[in-house]
């Protein structure tokens, strides 16, 4: 196991430091909360800050960020830190100034008698939806501490998750860069070099279509390429906005289910983030409807949102959540054949939760596959393209290498 530097205080703000060997970040910080120590700051080994897997939650305040502060309430609340204590004690040592400022305003709140899940409320940048209302359902229910560790590993499952999505792309979006930036060095500077050399060729009706319609798009590019780039420009910038319109979102989200080979990977993907959440809301109590009413804001697409907002529709009046789900034609029938299981036997929180596990596990493989795949597809298009520039300049100067001759 690799060994983690941490920082820490006591109850009584006494400044305490010292190493451990740990699977994880988060087994140190539950590790010094069994020892009444307060974490300041968690390092691997190496020095570098340790489970460094991050993605903005809004606010400029990073998933792991949060992650680490829903454990660390739980780690003190568990080892019996009043609640507002434990505020203060994390306000006092959070290197976050957005989290910071929004926990000033949630320790005041607490002390004025509101309740902890209300005071998150006041400030959904910072705190999710699902973060509040398991508050809420952990306070009312006398479990606020395990309602707090399960936000938290929720949190850090979905960091981890986009983590490996954009790792994953972000060597293919490289290589489409530079690969069309190499392509427009030639066409732009390279290419025009050649017009006059082949004027002779041209008289005489002698030169290579595929020639000419290079050299035709070289001299475009050279001319209005400035004109062409503020058009695409200006073209991005309005389907921008279109996408800010509830037509653009509807169809950028119908594009990112149905678009081929990656459509599926999209979709899987936020039914298992739906499944995950509702799944995770149920565990701590929150009443169907307003788990369903979260769960699929939190899908992150509106095709699916409007298909599980129909479903909770069929839940109000007493009816099952699998039928129409399925009907929708959006989720798997493995899926809701395991909703309807879970229905029947009353277990569906947990079976939501290991649907969602298995769906990212697959989609993980496959997205993983899928750009394996891509990284030499896109390796022959660019090859493709500059064979194709060098071919169409070579072939005429071979042709006027024989009239020579």
């Amino acid at each position: 196991m690799p060994d983690f530097t941490y920082v820490a205080r006591d109850l009584t703000g006494k400044k305490i430091s010292g190493s451990m060997s740990a699977a994880t970040e988060r087994d140190v910080v539950q590790h010094l909360g069994t020892q009444e120590l307060f974490p300041i700051e968690v390092k691997g080994g190496d020095g570098a800050a340790g489970g460094k897997r991050s993605f903005s939650l809004g606010g400029g305040i990073s998933a792991q960020v949060m992650s680490d502060f829903y454990a660390q309430m739980a780690s003190l609340l568990r080892n019996g830190v009043p609640l507002l204590r434990a505020l203060k004690l994390i306000t006092m040592q959070t290197s976050s100034s957005a989290l910071k400022a929004a926990l000033e305003d949630v320790t005041l709140r607490v002390e004025d008698g509101e309740a902890v899940g209300d005071a998150f409320a006041k400030h959904p940048k910072v705190f999710h939806s699902i973060a509040t209302n398991m508050a809420r359902a952990g306070a009312e229910g006398g479990f606020l501490e395990d309602a707090l560790e399960r936000v938290s590993e929720f949190t850090e499952q979905q960091a981890d998750l986009k983590a490996r999505t954009m790792g994953a792309l972000i060597y293919p979006i490289v290589l489409s860069v530079i690969g069309t930036a190499i392509v427009l060095v030639l066409l732009i500077f390279f290419v025009p070099k050649f017009d006059e050399l082949f004027e002779t060729l041209r008289a005489k009706g002698q030169l290579p279509w595929a020639t000419e319609a290079l050299l035709s798009f070289s001299r475009f590019m050279q001319s209005y390429g400035i004109v062409f780039l503020g058009i695409v420009a200006i073209l991005y910038v309005g389907w921008r906005v279109y996408l800010t319109t509830e037509p653009g979102k509807r169809l950028r989200d119908l594009v990112r289910i149905k678009v081929p080979l990656f459509g599926k990977i999209s979709k899987n993907l936020s039914i298992a983030r739906f499944c995950r959440v509702l799944g995770t809301l149920l565990k701590n109590g929150v009443p169907i409807l307003k788990s369903l009413e979260i769960s699929s804001q939190a899908s992150g697409n509106l095709i699916l949102s409007e298909a599980i907002d129909k479903a909770a529709e069929n839940i109000s009046a007493g009816e099952s959540l699998a039928v129409p789900l399925g009907k929708s034609g959006h989720f798997p029938l493995t899926v809701t054949e395991m909703i309807s299981v879970a229905e029947e036997s009353n277990a569906m929180d947990t079976v939501l939760v290991n649907v969602a596990d298995g769906l990212e596990k697959r989609t993980a493989r496959k997205l993983e596959l899928m750009v394996r795949l891509l990284e030499p597809f896109m390796l022959v298009v660019m090859a493709g393209i500059v064979l194709f520039i060098v071919m169409a300049l070579l072939v005429p100067i071979m042709n006027m290498s024989s009239m020579v001759g």
